[in-house]
């Protein structure tokens, strides 16, 4: 087990995820995101089914700044809910690891 976490949030386009991601690496709250768009979601909203296109990033991070990430989310995310859900890294690279530790602040 590591200290390094993989924190997934979804947006509504590609260029607005990518200036999240921006802003939270220029932050030291990730060391970096892997944005992937697009997407398709299908999910449940009041009371409707909706079948829409996002984005996706995949940061990594440490675990103890997911609290951090989930606050400036709900603070800056255009959606009432947004989808933040962290990971742990079980194993990895451990150069990798140790950078991603050396990016983010602690």
């Amino acid at each position: 087990m590591t200290d390094v976490v993989e924190v997934i949030i979804t947006g509504p386009d590609a260029e607005w995820l990518a200036e999240f991601t921006r802003r939270l690496v220029d932050d030291r709250l990730a060391a970096c995101g892997h944005n992937i768009a697009p997407i398709r979601s299908i999910y449940r909203w009041q009371g409707s089914v909706h079948d829409e296109p996002e984005a996706r990033v995949a940061l990594h991070t440490r675990a103890s700044l997911v609290e951090r990430l989930t606050a400036r989310a709900n603070e800056e995310h255009p959606y009432d809910v947004p989808c933040v859900i962290a990971v742990p890294v079980v194993h990895g690279n451990p150069a990798y690891l140790q950078w991603v530790l050396n990016e983010t602040m602690t």
